[in-house]
């Protein structure tokens, strides 16, 4: 066991103002399995950055033979086989590990020896994933730090993940599925608007300890409140009283001396008063600072004349003649919230585009209603650019609640000013998201919407799901978000 100590970090980027840590002090255990989580902009990314020395900072980072590496990472050579790819990597990092070691590890990932023997550049996204993963993890006294792993993983293969990690020590996982994070963390830490915390336990037990932190903060908040309103009030009286009983001292004797005792203790009770109402405010002040927005989001789906809005019957779609998907039947209806599922390469995509009109080659039988109006969130943010002024003009939705919208996901208002390719892709993904909320649309059609997107913002654009009910077509591999949003599976 070694310990990873940071000492009163303080960072800031030079094009910035603002600091993205300020003064944060904590130790991590080696042997600790931990799920980072965070708004989208907070800086997870930038640590991993900071604990492998990429950038300038004040204050302390250290560790005692331990050595950080960070996933994904590039592979300057994939013409060479998966064999030769992990052998180059291992002895760059001066590790000696026998071929049956290799294989072994795959194993726990579910991936079998042949794909040793194959070009690394013929591995589909989530076996690269997968072999990557393992190769850290046979490299001795390495602490991982796995950013984003599962952009390229369907739904079988996180549960394989999850599970392989589960049984590993010693990393730091961002991530933003839950129930990934859920079955193979045993501390979170969570970066905080005010600080950085560690806590014991996976995302379920952290979410449900801050839900009772922030319910006691807010309970304390409105007692303060409704208390230094009565103090207030109680102290403008008692000044009152004292300077009534101190125009009362004319003459001389005991009456003067009684009423002058009167008045000097009526004056003690007004500032004991005042100190009670100033302790009431200064314990106000340290409350709510980490109290996230989890604002309520809005929505205003169109109701189409017919019930049934998509119709497919024994589709095939094709790619320069190879068959991609065949077979495919289902339907769309009003008020449907369905998920599409099927492992990567199962032609998701490729049905969503074809009721997107694009010119990909099928057959079978497609129908679409008339008219219907689509509200589309891709993949690919690749294509975003310039300001979000003009990217409300060229779409032709209201500016004003575009920008609530992103308000109420954590945007923060100076964000409004930057050139978009500025952003991080969760921004990005805000941004398409916010995008689709602001027009007005029949269906909702989203690709893979959560890619890269905070915790906070998916439980938020869960809500909004469920409360307005629009009908929505979407493909995603977070399970617990799939599992609470549809009332329909679609699988292929």
């Amino acid at each position: 066991m070694s310990l990873i100590n940071v000492s009163k970090l303080t960072f800031a980027y030079e094009s910035s103002y603002d600091n993205i840590f300020e003064n944060v002090s904590f130790h991590i255990d080696t042997n600790w399995k931990l799920g980072f989580i965070g708004r989208n902009g907070r800086g997870k990314t930038t640590f991993l950055k900071l604990l492998l020395g990429d950038y300038k900072y004040t204050g302390t980072i250290s560790c005692s033979g331990v050595e950080f590496q960070y996933f994904p990472f590039s592979i300057e050579d994939k013409t060479k086989t998966t064999l030769e790819v992990l052998r180059n990597k291992l002895i760059n990092n001066n590790s000696d590990v026998e071929t049956w070691a290799i294989i072994k590890e795959l194993h726990y990932l579910k991936l079998k020896e042949d794909i040793l023997y194959r070009p690394f550049n013929t591995l589909s996204g989530g076996e690269e994933t997968r072999v990557l993963l393992a190769m850290q993890f046979l490299n001795d006294n390495n602490f991982l730090l796995i950013d984003e792993p599962t952009n390229h993983l369907d739904a079988e293969a996180r549960i394989i993940v999850a599970n392989y990690l589960k049984n590993k020590n010693g990393f730091i996982l961002i991530l933003h599925d839950r129930m990934f994070l859920d079955n193979c963390v045993d501390h979170i830490i969570s970066i905080n608007k005010t600080n950085i915390e560690i806590e014991k336990g996976n995302f379920s037990s952290w979410w449900a300890n801050k839900a009772g932190r922030d319910k006691f903060e807010i309970d304390k908040n409105t007692k303060l409140k409704k208390d230094i309103n009565r103090l207030t009030e109680s102290a403008k009286r008692t000044s009152k009283w004292s300077d009534t009983v101190e125009k009362t001292k004319i003459g001389g004797g005991n009456a003067k001396g009684y009423i002058g005792h009167k008045s000097a203790k009526m004056m003690k009770r007004a500032k004991s008063i005042e100190h009670r109402k100033d302790n009431a405010i200064e314990e106000k002040s340290g409350l709510l600072k980490n109290i996230e927005g989890s604002f309520s989001l809005k929505i205003s789906p169109l109701k189409h004349h017919s019930n049934r809005l998509i119709y497919f019957q024994k589709v095939n779609i094709f790619y320069d003649n190879l068959i991609i998907c065949e077979n495919i039947s289902f339907d769309i209806c009003h008020k449907e919230r369905a998920c599409l599922r099927g492992k990567n390469g199962s032609g998701k995509s490729s049905i969503l585009k074809l009721i997107l009109g694009d010119n990909i080659d099928y057959t079978g039988e497609i129908n679409i209603a008339s008219k219907l109006k689509i509200s589309y969130v891709s993949q690919d943010t690749s294509y975003l650019k310039g300001s979000l002024e003009n990217l409300c003009k060229e779409s032709l939705i209201d500016e004003t609640l575009f920008k609530a919208i992103l308000r109420k996901l954590d945007f923060e208002r100076i964000q409004f000013e930057k050139d978009i390719e500025a952003f991080s892709e969760g921004q990005k993904k805000k941004v398409l998201i916010a995008k689709s909320l602001s027009e007005e649309a029949h269906i909702y059609i989203w690709d893979e919407p959560l890619n890269f997107v905070d915790v906070i913002s998916r439980m938020q654009i869960e809500e909004l799901l469920l409360f307005y009910k629009p009908t929505i077509l979407f493909v995603e591999h977070d399970e617990m978000f799939g599992q609470k949003v549809s009332n329909k599976i679609v699988s292929i």
